[in-house]
């Protein structure tokens, strides 16, 4: 009996010490993330497709940033929340680091997890300096009122705490590598996909624990809302498309076949369309590269 409570309390202390949120940035480090550049940050503000997910909908600037937008789940439906200057009810009241820790962490400035909703697995191998930027930027839209309703998730998965166990088998905040065997486009392209415009989060098939599948990288898989699937990008499926001809689908949203890209693709292109056009043409360089993967599941694959 009293070794079973004393093995108990062993592993609700480890559970507790390995489960800590853990912020990528300490105070020390808050004045780097001031005094951006806010032209960059709209770039990074593009790439990083933050309209797609925080826009209030049902009205057409998408620069008003006072989220509302339910985003479907396995795990329930999570309430986008608003990301606008506004000092109350968006992120004015926010630093630049608590933006960088959020983005390049997960943890909030209360010190608690966010959820992988939020795609910082793919954020936190930016460069630090991108975030500094992009909250410039943020800080220079407009504010919107309006606080958002807490995420609607059933009773196991309102505990955020578990979540710090899956940042160790699935955060990687190592930062995209130089790669002096490739070119500056190349480079640039893998950087903008892995990291900023987090392109695996939505085209692989995911895991058990819901993190994406290696072996399925960039090979489609079914939709995370559960409205069917999104589509294999690895040259399996597009290896007939040039660069040019992905940087078109990236500009204007019509693939090759004269088919129209729709869905929540349709606001990636809405933003990949503004980004500079030496941007988009090494994020067709990176894709076109990719490896071959057939998509799990799809039997005419």
């Amino acid at each position: 009996m009293i070794l079973g409570i004393f093995i108990a309390l062993l592993g609700g202390a480890g559970f507790w010490v390995l489960s800590t949120p853990r912020p990528a940035f300490v105070e020390a480090e808050a004045a780097r993330f001031e005094n951006g550049d806010v032209e960059h940050g709209r770039v990074v503000f593009l790439a990083g497709q933050c309209a797609s997910c925080h826009a209030s909908p049902g009205q057409p600037d998408r620069l008003r940033l006072g989220g509302g937008l339910a985003l479907a789940s396995p795990f329930g439906t999570f309430n986008l929340p608003n990301i606008s200057p506004h000092p109350r009810d968006g992120i004015g009241a926010w630093r630049g680091i608590d933006l960088a820790n959020a983005l390049m962490s997960g943890v909030s400035p209360r010190g608690t997890h966010y959820y992988p909703a939020l795609p910082y697995v793919a954020y936190a191998r930016m460069r630090p300096e991108e975030v500094r930027d992009l909250m410039a930027y943020l800080r220079s839209l407009p504010p919107v009122e309006g606080k958002q309703p807490a995420h609607d998730l059933p009773l196991p998965f309102r505990f955020r705490r578990g979540i710090g166990l899956w940042k160790l088998l699935f955060l990687d905040r190592t930062t995209i590598a130089h790669d002096p065997e490739r070119s500056p486009e190349w480079n640039r392209g893998h950087y903008l996909v892995e990291a900023m415009s987090h392109c695996a989060e939505c085209h692989s098939t995911r895991n058990l624990l819901y993190a994406v599948k290696e072996s399925a990288r960039f090979a489609g898989g079914p939709d995370q809302e559960g409205t069917g699937f999104v589509p294999n990008i690895t040259p399996h499926a597009i290896g007939t498309w040039s660069v040019e001809q992905v940087d078109a689908v990236l500009a204007k949203g019509w693939t090759p076949d004269l088919r129209k890209t729709g869905g929540s693709m349709a606001d990636v292109v809405r933003n990949m369309s503004e980004l500079p056009e030496e941007d988009r043409r090494a994020i067709a360089t990176y894709i076109h590269s990719l490896p071959s993967r057939r998509t799990p599941g799809l039997s005419s694959d």
